[in-house]
């Protein structure tokens, strides 16, 4: 199982108010190559990020809020790699978090950029190199995202992840059509702000063995940080090119991560997990998903007050009967707005909601993204005791 690393970062987050996040639930044109998956149209994927970027950077209405701000896997073109680094760097605000998911490179290609990010990756390259010594795997693919981070004082920081188990799409009897399987999470503790938070890529949230798995090293180290220090996991991001969000795998590991069944796990009680993924109008090799993609998610302990919704764009629901109370997003290609709830022993409330959604915007042609209104919603529910997921 991977590594978790601890890493400090200076954010410098508002105390005792909910943080924002922004799900671009944008589609990925992709097709097969030698080094994994690549983009079929890298131009027209940058200029629809960079459409995001902007929108940020100028921070209309309360966009100047954002704190962190989520791509899906594999959305990057590789040659924009360092033109997304200079934006967020140019022209972010301080205490943002952005993550995204860059196309597939060889694992010399990924070994190069860890040590020209050194200063935040100096642990994960000893990981790679113990690989490479025991192998011929340098032209292995890998699947991997970025967390760059403005830190308070407007430094940018780089961190680099691998994913540890990629999807059975990307997996061949012939070793040579193999990708390279990470070796490491980062567990981000902010500072002065108290608020820890960690971000992987897709079926990294479900991959097991015999004798573990990813979820499991995750709460585990939670634990630990919470019988240390007090403090546990406040947020899980991951992001996703999904055909299937919704298979049953998802609510199993979300029964076991919030039910606790067993055993109190106080490090994950109150994490929030927030999963981005591409939008509906995603193909792989010109070839629509039959299932689709979409319904990015947000989920939280069902000790949290959460109202029963259904409306056009998001619904609210307990994902088939799990101990959570979930967020569901629909398909299409749209920004989703909304805030991070607070540990919900800080506002007994009753009549409170904790997670609100601010905005969802749409493309248009020229990709200039409107806010959809509140008249193209369907309303009709009223917030009741009773009403809860």
């Amino acid at each position: 199982m991977p590594e978790i690393i601890d890493k400090k970062v200076n954010l410098d987050f508002p105390l005792g108010h909910h943080l924002h996040c922004l799900i671009a639930q944008i589609p990925n044109h992709l097709r097969r190559s030698e080094t994994g998956f690549r983009l079929v149209d890298p131009e027209a994927q940058w200029a629809t990020i960079r459409s995001v970027l902007t929108l940020v950077a100028a921070g209309e209405g309360n966009l100047k809020k954002l704190h962190f701000l989520l791509f899906p896997e594999t959305s990057l073109p590789f040659s924009h790699f360092d033109d997304m680094l200079a934006t967020i760097e140019q022209s972010f605000r301080i205490n943002t978090v952005t993550v995204f998911g860059v196309e597939h490179v060889r694992l010399r290609e990924y070994r190069e950029l860890l040590v020209r990010f050194s200063a935040d990756n100096a642990e994960a390259i000893a990981g790679v190199d113990r690989d490479i010594d025991s192998g011929d795997v340098l032209d292995v693919p890998v699947n991997w995202c970025c967390i760059a981070i403005k830190e308070s004082d407007g430094r940018l920081r780089v961190f680099l992840e691998a994913k540890s188990h990629p999807f059975h799409g990307e997996e061949y009897i012939d070793k040579f059509h193999d990708l390279y399987r990470g070796r490491h999470f980062y567990l981000f503790r902010s500072r002065p702000a108290c608020f820890n938070f960690m971000a992987i890529i897709c079926l990294d949230y479900l991959y097991r063995d015999l004798y573990t798995s990813n979820i499991r090293q995750i709460i585990d180290h939670a634990n630990q940080l919470f019988f240390t220090t007090r403090q546990g996991l406040d947020a899980l991001f991951v992001i996703q090119c999904n055909p299937k969000p919704e298979h049953r795998a998802y609510r199993d590991v979300l029964s076991g991560f919030y039910g606790e069944y067993l055993e109190d796990m106080p490090g994950v009680r109150e994490t929030v997990t927030v999963f981005g993924n591409a939008s509906d109008e995603t193909c792989l090799e010109d070839q629509p998903a039959l299932r689709g993609f979409g319904h990015s998610s947000v989920v939280i302990h069902r000790g949290h007050r959460l109202s029963h919704v259904e409306f056009g764009e998001f619904a609210t629901d307990n994902f088939a009967g799990a101990p959570v109370c979930r967020l569901r997003f629909g398909s299409s290609t749209r920004l989703l707005y909304f805030n991070l709830p607070q540990q919900r022993e800080l506002d007994p409330r009753t009549s409170r909601v904790p997670l609100k959604v601010h905005a969802i915007m749409s493309p248009d042609e020229a990709v200039t993204w409107r806010k959809i209104t509140a008249a193209e919603l369907t309303f009709g529910y009223e917030i009741t005791q009773e009403n809860h997921v």
